[in-house]
């Protein structure tokens, strides 16, 4: 084969598929089953709303191009939903970063309008009153994380093995030349690391360094219910968290219908390790922030919760393509939250690097090495 992917989740079926598309023979391994981690946690939100303008909107902006062709040629298979995001701002303070940060994006590509109260009213008839304006993108969209990453590897013909762990990098004279499972020995001369928030270890066993981490977060599902929510809608503070380097528990609601009934609402983020333990205080406040943007909820049951780790890296940027200090070595991991939005340009930016072919954007802003030994 030309390439061994390790990982199953949307990352790395995103590699198998542009990989296999690009006339690579691809095996992808994975310990667990297909979108087993953080994918399977996920909301399957591709976002554009939530990215100040630099290397990962760009990322961003591929991606939705991309997202938008998959599910062409993928039909029903991702259940590709472009509802549309809504950044709301409480107070004039506020509103006027957003449209500072607005303006900045735009000169990227992104398309973003702003809506005064009566607009958003219009967009949101349930949204809470009193909120002094905000954006709305109409490039954010949905996706079933699961479901696409499963139509992605099906649809790139790789040979999957689950269920198998990665114990052993195969290296001569430093340079990769496959890879040892709990059951077989895959012989190729490239792997791709799309381990998620085990990308570390693997990198580890290349004898290689990546500082991934994992970082802790919640949804709320509720009971179905009409259409109470047309959008993705968040509060501005949400920005914030995503690129904020702090460990303890931040929380800032994120709120979007399905076409199913139920209402999901995300997102907390801290970095706890592994630690499985449910979170009252998590979930308390994903609540109560929800119901302030929407009172229509406060009635509302909760009818489960779930939680997964995102791979966090210390710049939030991932890392995408060869590692230097291992010919051979590619990595496609570290997207925090964002990676179900990310993964189409990600798999393209490793085909790419795969087949030695120029790739849609710069890799330097993503270099595996750039953390140093």
């Amino acid at each position: 084969m030309d390439v061994v992917i390790i990982g199953a989740g949307v990352v790395g079926a995103a590699c198998a598929y542009y990989a296999s598309r690009s006339g690579l023979s691809v095996t992808v391994v994975d310990r667990g089953p297909v979108a087993g981690g953080t994918t399977g946690a996920g909301e399957g939100n591709l976002l554009v709303s939530d990215k100040e303008a630099g290397p990962e909107l760009d990322l961003a902006l591929l991606s939705t191009r991309l997202w938008q062709e998959l599910s062409a040629e993928l039909p029903r298979a991702v259940e590709y939903e472009p509802k549309g995001g809504l950044v709301v701002a409480p107070d004039e303070t506020t509103l006027k970063a957003l449209r500072h940060f607005a303006e900045g994006q735009r000169a990227a590509g992104v398309v973003s309008t702003e809506a005064d109260p009566a607009a958003l009213r219009a967009l949101e008839p349930h949204l809470a009153p009193g909120m002094a304006g905000g954006f709305h993108y109409p490039q954010d969209a949905q996706v079933q994380p699961a479901q696409a990453a499963a139509h992605l590897l099906k649809a790139s013909g790789a040979t999957v093995y689950l269920g198998e762990e990665v114990t052993g990098i195969l290296l001569e004279s430093g340079t990769v030349r496959g890879v040892r499972t709990s059951r077989r020995t895959l012989h190729a001369p490239a792997v791709v690391n799309a381990a998620g928030t085990w990308a570390g270890n693997l990198a580890a066993l290349a004898g290689t360094t990546l500082p991934v981490l994992p970082r802790r977060g919640f949804v709320l599902v509720t009971e179905p219910l009409p259409q109470v929510v047309r959008h993705k809608v968040y509060a501005a503070d949400y920005i914030a968290d995503v690129a904020s380097d702090s460990a303890a528990l931040q929380s800032s609601a994120v709120v979007e219908g399905t076409p199913s009934g139920p209402v999901l609402i995300g997102a907390t983020r801290e970095r706890v390790g592994f630690d499985r333990t449910l979170s009252t205080e998590a979930l308390r406040r994903l609540a109560t922030q929800a119901a302030a943007l929407f009172p229509v909820l406060a009635d509302v049951k909760v009818m489960r919760t779930y939680h997964g780790f995102r791979p966090y890296l210390p710049d939030h940027l991932p890392a995408i393509g060869p590692d230097p200090r291992v010919p051979g070595l590619l990595h496609a991991c570290g997207h925090e939250g964002a990676g179900i939005g990310l993964a189409p340009a990600t798999g393209r930016l490793i085909a790419a690097a795969l087949t030695h072919t120029a790739p849609a954007l710069p890799l330097a802003p993503f270099r595996p090495d750039r953390f140093g030994p």
